[in-house]
């Protein structure tokens, strides 16, 4: 939730931003107003102003910084609890003793997982959705600017409420798996019909625009609920390859759009690969947020199949043997083909019991 109403603040931002150059008039006033915001950021090392999340507290074992910050947390919200509802023997305080240390993660750690730093691999993808927008866009060139860049925020918002309304329906990876083949077509189909304009080009370049944004909007949002809470890097990696894909259409610009066929044709490439790369991603839906490395790793993607839709499966890439399940019913055949070969009297065998002479004779 907290990822979409960002995406939200970004695109009323993006709308914001014409009216704003037309009140400056001049370049560097612009780059300073937009600028001297970002110094509000600063604020974060007040934890005052921004406490640090209980639920990243609780998962490195930060047990006394947890309480005080739920007991902030509780004053803030108007709750008035007194001192006696936090005895000294609560259920945190005799789960960890006293002398237990907390823990910190990194990134560093991802090599020792197994589905986790595939996980991170596939979402990175996002870097995709943010490249080949300029592979869309490009085509939009003969139109006014104005008109290019408010059909791009257009789609943009868009992008935020079609993942709002569908993402919750259809899940997490479905749609992202929609967006990442809607994406691919577009781009391929824009391969095809280089040489061509009109209507055609022009339709789908605004659905690859609509459907990259939402790629990309959805990757970081998917992120946030599939990496664990104790290493935060992951969710930073993500954000980070769609840094780079803004980067590479930043280049294209500066180099006046030489070599773009080849720009088109590796995002392109791309776009396809991510869709059988999605299918190995497990789905968030409706599940609790995993907070540790063994919770991460538990993970498990969906079936393919509708009738098997209450049954997870192992990730297709996890060397992991499966454990066997206990059939009771096997286990009662086994017991009376037991008990009936032991009851036969034409056993090659017999088992006796040892002779004892009888007391009286």
């Amino acid at each position: 939730m907290v990822a979409m109403i960002g995406g939200f603040f970004a695109v009323s931002a993006e709308l914001l931003l014409p009216g704003l150059a037309i009140l400056c008039r001049d370049w560097p006033v612009l780059q300073a107003v937009a600028t001297l915001p970002l110094l509000l950021l600063l604020s974060y090392w007040c934890a005052s102003v921004f406490p640090e999340s209980p639920r990243w507290l609780l998962a490195t074992d930060h047990i006394p910084k947890a309480k005080r910050s739920l007991q902030e947390f509780t004053s803030r919200n108007g709750v008035c609890l007194q001192d006696e509802m936090y005895p000294g023997e609560t259920l945190m305080s005799s789960a960890y003793g006293e002398d237990h240390q907390p823990r910190y993660y990194s990134v560093l750690q991802l090599r020792r997982t197994r589905v986790i730093w595939k996980n991170c691999l596939i979402l990175s993808f996002t870097f995709i959705g943010t490249g080949i927008q300029y592979c869309f866009t490009r085509n939009l060139d003969v139109y006014n600017f104005y008109l290019k860049y408010f059909l791009r925020v257009v789609t943009g918002a868009l992008a935020c409420v079609f993942i709002c309304l569908c993402v919750n329906h259809f899940g997490r990876r479905g749609i992202l798996l929609l967006s990442a083949i809607v994406t691919g077509l577009s781009s391929l189909l824009l391969l095809a019909l280089t040489d061509l304009e009109g209507g055609l080009v022009l339709v789908l370049s605004v659905v690859g625009l609509l459907f990259s944004q939402a790629l990309a909007m959805l990757s970081a949002f998917f992120a946030c609920e599939v990496m664990p809470t104790v290493v935060g890097g992951c969710f930073g990696l993500v954000l980070a390859a769609g840094c780079v894909g803004m980067a590479a259409s930043s280049m294209m610009e500066l180099q006046d759009k030489r070599g773009f066929f080849l720009h088109h044709v590796i995002f392109a490439s791309f776009a396809i690969l991510s869709v059988l790369c999605i299918m190995l991603l497990p789905e968030s839906k409706r599940k609790s947020l995993p907070d540790s490395l063994k919770e991460g790793e538990s993970q498990r993607r969906p079936p393919l199949f509708l009738s098997q839709q209450k049954r997870d499966c192992l990730p297709l890439l996890c060397t992991r043997p499966s454990v066997s399940e206990y059939n009771p019913d096997n286990y009662s055949r086994l017991v009376s083909a037991t008990r009936k070969m032991l009851t036969k009297d034409n056993l090659p065998y017999r088992i006796a019991g040892p002779s004892v002479s009888p007391l009286l004779s």
